[in-house]
């Protein structure tokens, strides 16, 4: 019974690490393109929410104008 116990510890412990080091691995491997892609992406994103909220923001103006 002993023996089966620390066997699925070790088990336990050697996948643990094996996910570790598989995770760890994968984030040191997104280079610095990737990360220049994210930021473009956000900084589009931004971009384009700006915008939105100028024009709602001129509807409303206009809305509030017509209706004065």
């Amino acid at each position: 019974m002993t023996l089966v116990v620390v066997l699925v510890v070790l088990v336990v412990l050697l996948v643990a690490a094996f996910v570790f080091v598989g995770w760890r691995d994968r984030k040191r491997l997104s280079g610095a393109e990737d990360t220049a892609a994210a930021r473009d992406a956000a900084s589009i994103q931004e971009q384009h929410a700006a915008e939105r909220h100028g024009v709602q923001g001129e509807v409303w103006r206009r809305g509030q104008a017509g209706n004065g």
